[in-house]
């Protein structure tokens, strides 16, 4: 069976303290587990949770994917970014022009992530986290609507995205250009297995798709460290979703 996305993954220099940003800002609940597991839950069962991993990588140049969180009104929008600096985070300039509604921010770990204004039509009734805006090719976005099994809810212009049946954030590729990738991406996408799935099977199911596995030594008997046709890492777990800590 396919592997579903069970969680966005920040490799963070205090995950604890980027944890409480994002708990905060999101309102989702905290859960600490063992070895420094640290996530937020959504509310909604069906929803991705955010885990926050050690990493002690420097930050060279914009994330390839940031959060665009949706806003119901001006006030609301302004709710959210005043919200988001009390709990630590600061304003941006990434060239972004004054006429354009949307504002920039970087989270205490220098993670870029948008306020987008209210009537954004792309992103009605997608909930609080709008979209995961990514850089990448049309490629990448028609690997990852096979691999999720998401349909495609845009393609055009070489820019693609992608939305679970079930609805909530869409996740988007920008399409060219697309920047050189430098490093280990500081976000990154976990996939689990529902049960009775068959791990080495989506492993060979992906791979046919045109993943690679990441040669880097990482990983467990559980976990298997992935590539995506872009280079972006990604992590399979074995285990089931009803086992899945």
């Amino acid at each position: 069976m396919t592997s579903q996305l069970f969680a966005i993954c920040f490799h963070a220099t205090r995950p604890s303290d980027l944890a409480r940003f994002w708990s905060g800002l999101l309102g989702w609940e905290r859960a600490d587990g063992p070895d420094d597991d640290i996530a937020i839950l959504p509310p909604d069962s069906a929803g991705f949770r955010i885990r926050f991993l050690p990493g002690q990588e420097p930050k060279t140049g914009q994330n390839r994917a940031h959060f665009d969180l949706t806003s119901t009104s001006p006030e609301d929008q302004r709710q959210t970014v005043a919200r988001a600096l009390e709990l630590g985070g600061t304003h941006l300039d990434v060239g972004q022009l004054p006429e354009e509604g949307h504002v920039v921010l970087a989270d205490p770990d220098g993670n870029e992530f948008c306020v987008i204004e209210a009537g954004n039509k792309f992103l009605a009734d997608t909930g609080f986290i709008g979209a995961l805006a990514c850089d990448g090719t049309q490629e990448v976005g028609y690997f990852w609507s096979e691999a999720l099994r998401w349909p495609l809810v845009w393609d055009q212009d070489e820019e693609t995205a992608v939305q679970s049946p079930d609805g909530g954030t869409k996740i988007t590729w920008g399409g060219p250009p697309v920047a050189p990738k430098t490093g280990t991406n500081r976000l990154y996408f976990e996939l689990a297995l529902p049960a009775g799935s068959d791990g080495e099977a989506e492993v060979d199911r992906l791979i046919s798709l045109g993943a690679t596995r990441a040669d880097t030594g990482g990983g467990d008997g559980a976990r298997v460290l992935m590539l995506d046709p872009d280079g972006n890492e990604f992590s399979v777990q074995r285990t089931s979703l009803s086992s899945h800590p």
